[in-house]
C-alpha cells in the first residue's frame, strides 16, 4: 500500500508564531514561489507581485499575521533563522518605502495594503487555506501559482501529487496505528525505535539525535523565555501575559539566572499535586504567549497547539525523571509518529477539522510519548493517544478576533493536563480489553471534521468569536 513518508522534522518544525497553517505555511509557500522564479531564471524579470488569500487565510489572516508571513517569505527571510526582533521593523520598512527585494535580490514596487488581497468571500475547492501568487514580468508574461497551507506548516502546490511529496522508501512504512503496532510486535521494538530506523532513510542516527535535541532546546528556551517575559500580547485584545506572574509566584522568591538554575528551583518545590499542576499550566501558557507574540516556537504539530507537547515534556523532565537526552529523544520520536498517523488518517489543520485537529492531536501525541517514556507497552502507548483524542472530539476552533489568543492559549493547558491524565489511565489499564482503538478514533475525528460547520473551523465566524463583543484595530 502506498505510504506518505513523514519525518520527525516534518512534524516538528522550528518557526515563528502565531500559526503554522496561517503564518509558517504561507511563509514557506511564498519562499517556494520565489525559488521557482529563481530556478526558471525569471526573478530578474519580475516587475510586480500580488498575493491573493482565500477562505480561512482571508478571514483570520490579519490576526494570524498571514500578510506579514507572505511578505517576509517574498523578501527572502527564513522563519527558522530570522531574528524575531527584526520582523516588525522589516514590515514597517516595506510599508514606508513601498519597495520589496524579492528573494533579497530583485527590487520592485510593492504596497502591502493593496498587493496582499484578502478575499474573505472566496474559498478554493481543495483546502480552506488557499493562496495565489501572481507575478508580472518585464517581457509581458504573467506567472501564477496556487498553494495550499494544509496544517502544521505543510504546503502543497496545486496539482502536486502524492508521488511528488513522498519519494522515500522506509524500512517500516506506517499509515495507521495498526501498521505501527504490527512492526512493533514483529520486531519487538518500541515505537521510538521504529521511528529511529525509519529516520535512517534520511540521515544517520547521530544527525537525527542532534536535530531532535535542537527541537527540544528550542522548546525549552521558548518555555523559559515565556516564563520570564511580562507585558501585553499584540493584536488589540489587551491580553496580559500570565506565565510571568505565575512563574514568579511559584518560585516563591527563589533566584535563578539561567535554565538550569531555574529547573533546580522548580524541582526544589516538591511533588505536591497542585504545585505540579500549576507548573504544567505555566509551561503551556509560556509557549503560547510567545507564539502569540511572533516568538520562535516549534510546530507540535501546529503553532496554535505548540504548548502542549513542550509542557508535558517539561513535566517529564522536571518531575518524572526525564532529564536525560536519550529519554527526551524517546519522547519526541514517539510523539512525532503519532502525529504523522493523525495527519495521514485525518488532518492536523484547524481549518479542516476544528481545534480537535490541533489541541486534540497534540494531546494525543504527548500522551503517547509520555506513556512510552514512562515504560508503557506499545499497546498502552497507542491507548494513551486514543484516550486523549477521544476526549477532544468535536472541539471547535473559534479564535476571538482571529487571533491565536482566546481561547487558544488556555486550551494548551487543557490539552497538556488531558495528555498526562490519558497517560496515567493507559499505564493502569489493560489495552487488550479496550473497546475503542486509535485507528477508530482517528476515523471518528475525520468524520466529525467533515460534519463540522465551517464557522467552527478557524474562520472566526462562530462560537466565542461572535459571542464576545470586541472592537479590534486594523493590525
Amino acid at each position: 500500500m502506498p505510504h506518505e513518508a513523514i519525518s520527525v522534522f516534518d512534524m516538528f518544525k522550528i518557526g515563528v508564531g502565531p500559526s503554522s497553517s496561517h503564518t509558517l505555511g504561507p511563509w514557506r509557500a511564498a519562499q517556494r514561489f520565489v525559488q521557482s522564479l529563481q530556478s526558471n531564471n525569471q526573478l530578474n524579470l519580475v516587475t510586480g507581485v500580488q498575493v491573493l488569500l482565500y477562505g480561512s487565510l482571508a478571514k483570520t489572516g490579519k490576526g494570524h499575521g498571514t500578510d506579514v508571513a507572505v511578505i517576509l517569505g517574498l523578501a527572502g527571510a527564513d522563519p527558522v533563522t530570522i531574528p524575531v526582533e527584526d520582523i516588525n521593523p522589516t514590515i514597517a520598512r516595506i510599508n514606508e518605502t513601498g519597495f520589496i527585494a524579492l528573494g533579497g535580490e530583485q527590487g520592485i514596487a510593492f504596497q502591502p495594503a493593496t498587493d496582499v488581497v484578502f478575499l474573505v468571500n472566496e474559498t478554493l475547492p481543495f483546502h480552506p487555506n488557499g493562496m495565489s501568487f501572481l507575478a508580472t514580468l518585464s517581457n509581458g508574461e504573467n506567472i501564477s501559482q496556487t498553494w495550499y497551507s494544509i496544517g502544521g506548516g505543510f504546503v502543497v502546490q496545486e496539482g502536486e501529487g502524492a508521488a511528488q511529496k513522498s519519494n522515500v522508501d522506509l524500512p517500516f512504512p506506517v499509515n495507521t496505528a495498526d501498521d505501527l503496532l504490527h512492526w512493533c510486535m514483529k520486531t519487538g521494538m518500541h515505537v521510538y525505535e521504529v521511528v529511529i530506523e525509519n529516520e535512517h532513510a534520511w540521515r544517520d542516527e547521530a544527525a537525527t539525535k542532534a536535530g531532535v535535541l535542537n527541537i527540544w532546546h528550542t522548546m525549552r528556551d521558548c518555555i523559559y523565555r515565556g516564563c520570564h517575559t511580562q507585558g501585553e500580547l499584540p493584536g488589540g485584545l489587551k491580553v496580559k501575559r500570565r506565565a510571568f506572574d505565575l512563574n514568579k509566584k511559584m518560585l516563591a522568591g527563589k533566584s535563578c539566572n539561567d535554565y538550569n538554575s531555574w529547573l533546580e528551583a522548580i524541582q526544589s518545590g516538591g511533588q505536591n499535586f497542585q504545585y505540579i499542576l500549576d507548573w504544567v499550566s505555566c509551561f503551556a501558557l509560556a509557549v503560547n504567549e510567545e507564539n502569540a507574540s511572533f516568538g520562535r516556537v516549534v510546530t507540535a504539530p501546529t503553532n496554535g497547539a505548540a504548548g502542549v507537547i513542550p509542557a508535558v515534556l517539561m513535566y517529564y523532565v522536571a518531575f518524572s525523571g526525564g532529564n536525560n537526552e536519550d529519554k527526551i529523544m524517546q519522547f519526541l520520536l514517539t510523539a512525532s509518529e503519532i502525529g504523522s498517523i493523525f495527519k495521514k488518517g485525518a488532518t492536523i489543520s484547524a481549518a479542516m477539522g476544528g481545534c480537535q485537529a490541533e489541541i486534540g492531536v497534540s494531546s494525543a501525541m504527548a500522551a503517547a510519548a509520555l506513556t512510552e517514556a514512562l515504560g508503557g507497552t506499545q499497546r498502552q502507548t497507542l491507548m494513551a493517544a486514543e484516550i486523549a483524542m477521544e476526549h477532544h472530539l468535536g472541539l471547535t476552533c473559534d479564535p476571538i478576533g482571529g487571533l491565536v489568543q482566546i481561547p487558544c492559549i488556555e486550551r494548551n493547558t487543557m490539552g497538556a493536563i488531558k495528555a498526562i491524565t490519558a497517560s496515567q489511565l493507559a499505564l493502569q489499564s489493560t489495552p487488550d480489553f479496550a473497546v475503542v482503538s486509535l485507528d477508530k478514533v482517528i476515523a471518528t475525528m475525520w468524520n466529525t471534521a467533515l460534519d463540522m460547520s465551517s464557522k467552527y473551523k478557524e474562520t472566526a465566524d462562530g462560537g466565542l468569536a461572535v459571542h464576545i463583543p470586541i472592537s479590534l484595530p486594523e493590525c
